[in-house]
């Protein structure tokens, strides 16, 4: 009689393994087999990290296997099983391959396909037909869309964590509590004692160093020491943590009446201020869509404000970027000055305060939250609703969607939502980062995620213009990297445009995106379909680059940027200044945030700094979803080619006082899940 020998791997995550009953089914081309119960004697199957093998002896001949079905029966109590894959060795020597990574819950059933990646066309025997549409019938149950608040893409049909599929929760939910990480990071940081003085003003800039702590040679204890100099205020821009919103100035605008008389001191050109604009040398940052938005109020104690500035910079002939005015509201007038370089040290001091506080705020609710967070789940949602486990697309993009969605579930439950722990220092919570979402959607677009459209949009592309911006340059090395690969990948399986293009179940996935992601909003640029090979890794750049190097550059630099709180102040408990001359060092440090709010803030900042527990890197694909020679020989020179940039970012670093790594690939986690 004919005999496999299958083997079972289960994961090492905690509580991975099971005391259950596992049957084991084959399904071939000439008859199925019977259930056979996966059993040593005196051995303790299915353990955490174990691999077992059995010997499966059947009665007939079963043909070319198709299928194989696992069912989980209890045998004392309910529990998870998580199963990598199983292999399979036949009768004739063979050995068929069947990634899993997926957890069966209860009493349950999974049915596997070998792990060659097929497209729907590829299958032509019914059985196999039939199980990709079950498959997908099955998850567009379990994955459902909903809209959290009027206006954002669509999120995950899940009140909190426990209600996500069981494939797509955190292995640990603890290590992903903000209540509890927020409270660790401030033990950590000994910042415990000053919370009972919530509404409490510190006394000058010194006696913010009681909650900041100095770790030798960091980014954050530079900042600490430079953040009032002009040149640290313009570097920001460039390789802070918001390096988005800058932009070259084509043309001054009228909002902003500016004239050569007020700069003529910091132009170093002996240029007109209109010259200097017509030779490239003028930058400018509109804080704008925070115009309108209302500022919190869950605290009756504190009256909290914001502002929507508005920021002209200047090349110097260093090429440094330096600030040369800025006015702290959109509509220009005699209560609305515009602040300079020559005016007192605090008016201007406090200018640059309010241009920083509105740079944190749109930092964390539009290029983190919106433009990382948001988006990389409205594909990973998509992805399981229209991509069964099979298909190439699934098995590439699968890795780049781990725990997003979880992670944007908790924090909907205990971080962005009403009274949740954004409200406690941020002048946005209570409800203006939801009306800075709506409004922000109308402009995101598609080609906003393009790495290198996005950049050139903004003028910023040319690197001997503007040889400082890091952040442009290590992201562009590893947009090409991730270009490269995706192109790769879809040469191997898609043979030629028109393949693309009837792949229904490619272009349902992208469709999903455009209908619930982007709401269905023409102007948005995202496709609706892919026609072409080209776009489609282009497409499957923008996920991955989003999902990974965007979320990095704009995370992981939090506590280096905003942990000393003058420089990126959660919120301002004075309205902006409306005349010039007035200000003194004692109203900045009343108008900054107060002893309890910057401790809520450093703990923040910190908690969502730091890498996840056994994080997975750019270019680590663990999970073996792709068994075929070719894709492992792409993913063999995709990480060749990011182990490169991560030299050539290492090397330039070594001459800088002010390192930027945030895109070194090593440093970039594969998916959202922080």
């Amino acid at each position: 009689m004919p005999s496999y020998t299958v083997t079972v791997a289960t994961g090492s995550q905690w509580f991975a393994g099971t005391d259950d009953y596992i049957y084991l089914s084959l399904v071939g081309s000439a008859g199925c087999s019977e259930k056979h119960l996966l059993d040593k004697p005196f051995y303790n199957d299915f353990e955490r990290g174990a691999v077992d093998s059995y010997d499966v002896t059947v009665d007939e001949e079963l043909g070319d296997i198709q299928l194989i079905k696992i069912e989980k029966r209890k045998y004392w109590l309910h529990d998870d099983w998580y199963l990598k894959y199983i292999t399979l060795k036949t009768p004739c020597g063979d050995y068929i391959e069947f990634p899993c990574y997926r957890w069966i819950s209860g009493e349950g059933e999974i049915v596997l396909r070998d792990g060659r990646a097929k497209l729907a066309c590829d299958d032509q025997i019914h059985i196999l037909k039939q199980h990709r549409r079950k498959e997908l019938e099955t998850r567009q149950k379990l994955y459902r869309w909903m809209e959290w608040n009027p206006g954002f893409p669509l999120s995950i049909d899940a009140k909190c964590h426990r209600d996500l599929p069981r494939d797509i929760q955190f292995d640990s939910e603890k290590g992903v509590d903000f209540v509890l990480n927020y409270s660790k990071a401030m033990e950590n940081l000994f910042i415990n004692r000053f919370m009972h003085m919530f509404q409490s003003s510190w006394n000058d800039f010194a006696d913010f160093e009681k909650i900041f702590v100095k770790i030798s040679n960091t980014i954050s204890e530079r900042v600490m020491n430079h953040w009032q100099e002009d040149v640290m205020f313009g570097y920001q821009f460039l390789n802070g943590c918001n390096p988005v919103l800058i932009q070259r100035c084509r043309k001054l605008p009228e909002k902003l009446p500016v004239t050569t008389e007020m700069v003529e001191c910091s132009l170093e050109r002996q240029l007109t201020l209109e010259q200097e604009v017509e030779q490239g040398n003028i930058f400018i940052v509109d804080f704008e869509l925070l115009d309108g938005i209302d500022a919190n109020k869950t605290d009756p104690c504190t009256l909290q404000f914001l502002a929507a500035p508005i920021c002209l910079l200047y090349k110097n002939l260093a090429n440094k970027i330096v600030p040369i005015a800025i006015q702290l509201s959109q509509v220009p007038g005699d209560e609305n000055p515009i602040f300079l370089p020559s005016d007192a040290k605090y008016d201007w001091l406090l200018a640059k305060i309010w241009v920083r506080s509105s740079d944190f705020h749109i930092h964390q609710t539009i290029t983190h939250l919106l433009c990382t967070h948001l988006v990389s789940e409205v594909f990973g949602i998509a992805m399981y609703r229209q991509l069964p486990a099979v298909h190439p697309i699934f098995k590439l993009l699968v890795a780049h969607v781990r725990f997003t969605i979880a992670i944007n579930t908790k924090a909907r439950e205990q971080l962005i939502c009403e009274y949740g722990l954004f409200d406690k220092a941020n002048a946005t919570g209570g409800g203006g980062h939801v009306q800075m979402v709506q409004k922000a959607m109308q402009n995101l677009t598609y080609s906003s995620l393009c790495f290198p459209e996005a950049i050139k949009a903004r003028g910023m592309d040319s690197t001997e213009d503007i040889p400082y911006y890091f952040y442009r340059d290590d992201g562009l090395l590893v947009w090409e990297a991730i270009k490269t690969f995706t192109a790769e990948v879809v040469d191997i399986y898609y043979e030629s445009d028109q393949v693309v293009e009837e792949d229904l179940e490619l272009q349902d996935f992208v469709n999903d995106v455009y209908v619930y992601g982007m709401r269905g909003r023409k102007a948005s640029g995202f496709p609706k379909s892919i026609k072409t090979k080209k776009k489609l890794s282009e497409y499957l750049t923008v996920v991955i680059f989003t999902a990974s190097a965007q979320h990095a550059a704009v995370n992981f630099g939090q506590y280096d940027w905003c942990s000393w709180i003058p420089n990126a102040p959660p919120t301002m408990r004075a309205p902006p200044p409306t005349t010039k001359g007035v200000v003194t060092i004692e109203q900045i440090v009343d108008t900054l945030p107060d002893r309890g709010r910057s401790c809520w803030h450093l703990g923040a900042v910190w908690a969502l700094s730091q890498f996840q527990d056994n994080e997975l890197f750019l270019g680590m694909y663990p999970e073996e979803h792709f068994i075929e020679k070719p894709v492992k020989e792409a993913m063999a020179r995709f990480r060749k080619n990011l182990d490169a940039i991560v030299s050539v970012i290492a090397e330039r670093n070594k001459k800088k006082k002010l390192p930027y790594y945030y895109l070194s690939p090593d440093r970039i986690p594969n998916s959202v899940a922080i």
